[in-house]
């Protein structure tokens, strides 16, 4: 009778001793499985829909989509999807020295105040007055380095776009965003200039 419980037990110490021993073998499977799909040429179509899934999650429309007021709060304006701050909102009335020590958003969270001076969410779409005439190449050297408009001997990008974290996206997401930035409706919108405070680099 004790027969049973012991093979029992060497049973399940064997079934545990395979499934933890396989473990790291079965991630290096996965990651080389995710390095094949990286890897593998996309549709432009499936680059589109992947650009459209990234920018949904990145928070993109957060600051570059105007919002409306509706019953529970700021809604985006789907008439003016990424488009950024409107040329006709100017910036509201605010105590300097607040803006000092903290960061002010005004109520459509596309205009922002604070030490480093005043900016706008930049327009997205396709129109000359978005990146319609953006190369993919400008894109990147634009996320990647926080160069203003993707241009070298320019000013950075200004707070608070989180370049800094967006730069870590492997090449082929940072192209699917680009390539659905491209496909939306372009909205025409000249966004205002930024005025920087912050001392230059000595």
């Amino acid at each position: 009778m004790k027969k049973i419980p012991v093979l029992v037990c060497v049973a399940v110490s064997t079934t545990v001793l395979l499934v933890f021993c396989n473990q790291p073998e079965a991630r290096e499977q996965t990651t080389a499985a995710d390095a094949t799909t990286e890897a593998a040429p996309m549709s432009h179509d499936s680059l589109v829909k992947r650009g459209g899934y990234l920018v949904s999650i990145m928070g993109c429309n957060d600051c570059h989509t105007p919002k409306k007021m509706g019953p529970q709060g700021p809604v985006l304006d789907e008439e003016r999807i990424l488009s950024g701050h409107p040329s006709d909102v100017p910036v509201a009335p605010y105590d300097g020295n607040t803006a000092k020590n903290w960061i002010l958003f005004n109520q459509m969270l596309t205009n922002y105040v604070g030490p480093w001076g005043t900016s706008y969410s930049a327009n997205l779409t396709p129109d000359s007055t978005g990146i319609g005439s953006w190369s993919e190449a400008q894109f990147l050297k634009a996320i990647r380095e926080g160069k203003y408009k993707g241009l070298d001997n320019t000013r950075p990008l200004l707070p608070p776009m989180p370049w800094q974290e967006f730069r870590n996206a492997t090449d082929l997401d940072l192209k699917a965003i680009f390539a659905y930035l491209k496909s939306i409706k372009p909205v025409k919108n000249v966004v205002p200039t930024a005025k920087i405070n912050m001392p230059p680099k000595s």
